[in-house]
């Protein structure tokens, strides 16, 4: 349940970052491969989407940990399986992006949720 948590509380963070990249913050150089200060439309639009799929996951995260019960028992395990797969494929994207500041600021950041999400997964 502290994994689930602690996943809820990082995405929920991230979630506030990208409401802030779609409504124009100028920190778009931690995002997206960093090659706007502020985002473009489509990428702006991309943020908002991820806002969506974060809270996706934080429903799985919590109905695999048992703290909520909305989907399956199925579909949470297959899915935190799938989100695992997920953020561990998020490490090498961010560790080889452009940006300095999108490298060392959010690979570490993908590779902490790859381990929560592995130990939610594993139950």
């Amino acid at each position: 349940m502290l994994a689930a948590v602690a996943l809820c509380a990082i995405l929920a963070a991230l979630a506030v970052f990208q409401l802030a990249l779609a409504l124009g913050a100028p920190l778009g150089r931690f995002a997206w491969g960093g090659q706007h200060r502020v985002l473009p439309t489509r990428l702006r639009i991309g943020s908002a989407v991820s806002i969506v799929i974060y809270a996706v996951i934080a429903v799985l995260a919590l109905d695999r940990a048992g703290a909520v019960d909305v989907v399956s028992d199925v579909v949470s395990t297959v899915g935190m399986w799938v989100v695992f797969a997920y953020f561990v494929l998020g490490i090498p994207m961010n560790a080889i992006s452009r940006s300095t500041a999108e490298r060392y600021t959010m690979t570490p950041i993908v590779a902490v949720l790859a381990v929560l999400s592995l130990v939610i997964a594993i139950g």
